[in-house]
């Protein structure tokens, strides 16, 4: 297994919204976390990609116990182990696409000829050669998204945590957008825990994991 938590329990004051979740997740599997608003799924996706703590439990990725990590550690691991994407793309706006796409691995300390020839490929592969010189103001919803996908990708992680990555696109870039998650999969093996509320993605995924009241049902 490539992800496993196990009795994951969080509470922000007196208001539980994990209650000892366990899941479990294999390399090169899509996973959907569904399920209703307030079900606790961005929160278990959060602790899941190290962005928060949980109160109890232990999370693991690749073998290794996230939670006896000092912060320090854990920002490294981050950085080469786990792609984001979320429902707004958070690219920065005075950057080109391919500035964008190299932010985290100049973080990891590639140099800048190898961070831009590891970008141009992936621009190549998600088909935005075109727009490598251009700032997300000057691209369209989708394209900005998948600049986003690009920049996940960029330290070939071990995991994708997205959150709606589709939620702020229209019918046909959303779907462009799930069929793209199936093609780095089958490419790169690649294995994504994707948050959403799109029935047709959740659809596609290997397993469909619902969620309600802050546990997994």
């Amino acid at each position: 297994m490539i992800l496993e938590c196990r009795n994951i329990s969080k509470k922000y004051g007196s208001l539980e919204v994990l209650k000892d979740v366990s899941l479990t997740v294999a390399k090169g599997e899509i996973v959907s976390l569904v399920g209703p608003s307030g079900a606790g799924k961005s929160s278990l996706l959060h602790i899941l990609g190290t962005l928060d703590k949980p109160d109890s439990g232990r999370v693991e990725i690749d073998g290794k116990n996230l939670l006896k990590m000092n912060e320090k550690r854990l920002a490294d691991f981050r950085n080469r182990s786990i792609g984001f994407i979320f429902q707004f793309h958070h690219l920065l706006p005075e950057f080109t696409a391919l500035e964008n796409i190299c932010v985290p691995a100049y973080i990891q300390g590639q140099s800048k000829i190898q961070a831009e020839a590891k970008a141009g490929k992936l621009l190549d592969l998600l088909k935005l050669s075109s727009r490598a010189h251009h700032k997300p103001s000057e691209m369209s919803g989708g394209e900005q998204q998948r600049v986003a996908v690009a920049r996940a990708l960029i330290n070939d992680p071990l995991l994708v945590m997205a959150d709606e990555p589709s939620g702020n696109l229209d019918t046909n870039n959303a779907r462009d957008l799930h069929q793209l998650f199936f093609e780095l999969r089958d490419t790169f093996q690649q294995t994504f825990v994707i948050v959403t509320h799109n029935e047709e993605l959740a659809a596609m995924a290997d397993r469909k994991v619902m969620m309600k009241d802050g546990r997994i049902v």
